[in-house]
């Protein structure tokens, strides 16, 4: 079945991605505007309410993904190791100044990356505004005025773990070298540890237990991140390079879009980050028609305009820092095991916080 799937895929690999990553986008926005799931929301939740439920929501679907991940690895869909997240190389100092910057920025948005897609989807002008100087900003940060510094500052605070006899910077790899246990089974211990304590953590509390919206957004968000990675897997060829091991993510993405939108007679089809970048665009015009919300917002005055161009602009830059956001990151990244999506994760809840107190501190 597998390899029948992998035949008809590997064959029109630009076709099956393009298309089957646009549905993927579409229902990940449809389902992020339907259940008001919300990254920054869920920290803000936490500091202003005491409430975990969305919280819970974002952490399940890193559950749901991590999850997924080891079948598709078991059914040999997919090797983990050949995506960008398990480099050996740990770059760990990005990691940690780069989830930062993008959950400190993220505050000043009004949410990440994602959040503002689709937003943007219901008629939000000014998350237009803020995908637009997060794109550029990111780029610039890649290979634009800003590359050289990242390469300065950063390139010394990135270890390299071959030195330590280990193959990736996965946390279950790490561990099997650390006790013995071998990468296998290293493996296969963190799936259950951290699977196990999620769900725990989750459904031990009867307000999320009896909160449909909150199950269906990290369940459904969850089930997007696995599609997105059993499509590019299935197109993986030995031959050819067309197609990235990847899954959801926005920060470059982003980026890549409006230069799609500029020069695509010159880029051919459009790769798996435009169509799910355009996808969670249309996800949103679609959730927001359906629950009649759809019309036009733009900022309010001068500060919140001021506010939401310097939110874009850690979030491109700390995006491009980290290897991605809280979808891209905390979720795509965080379902391989990776060490550095895991500190990512850690930081952009920290970041997130810090931005939270400091426009409590200014408001």
């Amino acid at each position: 079945m597998i390899e029948t799937l992998k035949e008809i895929v590997v064959g029109s690999p630009g076709f099956y991605v393009g298309w089957g990553g646009l549905m993927i986008g579409i229902a990940f926005g449809f389902i992020v505007y339907r259940t008001n799931f919300c990254t920054m929301g869920s920290i803000s939740d936490i500091l202003s309410f005491g409430d975990y439920s969305r919280f819970r929501s974002w952490l399940l679907a890193g559950a749901v993904a991590i999850m997924g991940v080891a079948g598709l690895q078991a059914l040999g869909v997919m090797n983990t190791a050949d995506s960008m997240y398990l480099t050996p190389s740990f770059a760990w100092l990005a990691n940690i100044v780069g989830g930062l910057l993008f959950g400190f920025g993220m505050v000043f948005s009004g949410g990440c990356l994602s959040r503002n897609l689709v937003r943007a989807g219901g008629g939000d002008l000014r998350s237009i505004v803020v995908l637009l100087i997060a794109g550029i900003f990111g780029y610039m940060t890649i290979g634009g005025l800003l590359g050289p510094l990242r390469q300065t500052l950063f390139t010394p605070g990135t270890t390299d773990l071959t030195g330590f006899g280990l193959k990736t910077q996965g946390i279950g790899e790490i561990l099997g070298a650390a006790t013995g246990l071998g990468a296998t089974t290293g493996t296969s211990v963190m799936t259950i540890l951290i699977v196990g304590a999620i769900l725990f953590f989750c459904f031990s509390n009867p307000h999320f237990r009896t909160s449909p919206r909150n199950i269906i957004a990290g369940v459904g968000i969850g089930l997007c991140v696995i599609a997105g990675w059993m499509l590019t897997g299935l197109a993986q060829d030995e031959f050819s390079e067309e197609v990235a091991l990847i899954s959801l993510t926005f920060v470059r993405p982003t980026g890549d879009t409006l230069e799609y939108l500029m020069r695509y007679t010159a880029l051919g089809a459009p790769g798996f980050g435009v169509v799910t970048t355009i996808g969670a665009l249309l996800g949103g015009f679609l959730g927001a028609l359906s629950m009649r919300r759809l019309h036009l917002t733009t900022f309010a005055d001068q500060s919140d305009t001021i506010r939401n161009m310097f939110g874009a602009a850690l979030m491109g830059v700390g995006g491009v820092l980290a290897l991605g956001c809280t979808v891209g990151q905390a979720m795509t990244g965080f379902s391989t095991l990776a060490t550095g999506s895991i500190l990512t994760f850690i930081f952009i809840v920290a970041g997130g916080v810090i931005g939270m107190k400091t426009m409590e501190r200014f408001a």
